[in-house]
């Protein structure tokens, strides 16, 4: 009989990722090289627990961050997600923190993981060229994620995960106090907005929002690694730019 532990490990070598088959505890799911070819798990992931820590402690911890500097050094140590042993490192924000735009995103990537910086990638060039096309950079916004660690595989963060992450991103908008938000992608919108609607029906259309204790005005648009799988969308992205450099010149902000 074929053990359920060979078949998670053949799947991984048919898709070229081996998977981890810890037997010390709760599989993390993830990939070589954190695991050794899949052989073997690292104390990393042996340590990795199957449920995450205290959102109230993560609340407190976000809460008493006085600074952008602060915070960052909170969440390099904050060992209460899971997410962050998997993890190469911390993707905590780019651009410019004084900045009045600020951008959100779902999660880091394969990249983003490896230069501890948000949209570094393909989505990330393209992201540049969509500022730029409306006259903005990365010196005249500030970007981050709603989870400051990659989520194993890209998948999408659990409830448990993202309830651990929350806090450290509303303190994070309430010391940028940006004018405006830009969502990046359905996860990142459902997360600002508290809807379950999706990015199709959402994007483009202005709503006040509080993220923390920070009220701004925000608007929802396409992920850019969506554009670079259906073309056909950044018509409908490149719109929601345009929306967005109206409301600056409507609001007098500097860009």
């Amino acid at each position: 009989m074929v053990s359920r532990r060979w078949r998670g490990y053949r799947r991984g070598r048919r898709a070229g990722r081996p998977l981890c088959t810890t037997t010390t505890g709760p599989s993390c799911g993830d990939t070589a090289p954190h695991c050794n070819a899949g052989r073997r798990t690292t104390a990393a992931c042996r340590r990795a627990p199957a449920i995450g820590g205290d959102p109230g402690e993560a609340r407190s911890l976000a809460a008493s961050a006085k600074s952008l500097d602060e915070l960052q050094a909170l969440l390099e140590n904050y060992d209460g997600c899971g997410l962050k042993l998997r993890a190469t490192q911390l993707v905590f924000a780019d651009g410019n923190p004084a900045a009045d735009i600020m951008l959100i995103g779902e999660a880091p990537g394969a990249e983003e993981d490896r230069q501890g910086k948000p949209f570094v990638g393909k989505s990330g060039q393209l992201l540049d060229r969509m500022l730029a096309a409306i006259g903005l950079d990365r010196s005249k916004v500030y970007i981050a994620n709603t989870v400051p660690w990659r989520p194993p595989g890209n998948r999408t963060p659990t409830p448990e995960e993202m309830a651990l992450c929350l806090p450290f991103l509303h303190r994070q908008v309430e010391l940028v106090a940006p004018k405006l938000v830009m969502t990046l992608g359905g996860p990142a919108m459902q997360t600002i907005f508290e809807t379950t609607s999706g990015i199709i029906k959402m994007r483009g259309k202005w709503s006040g929002v509080t993220i923390g204790s920070h009220q701004v005005e925000a608007i929802p648009t396409l992920h850019p690694a969506y554009l670079l799988r259906n073309a056909p969308a950044k018509e409908q992205a490149w719109a929601d730019m345009l929306s967005l450099k109206l409301k600056i010149e409507a609001l007098g902000l500097a860009h």
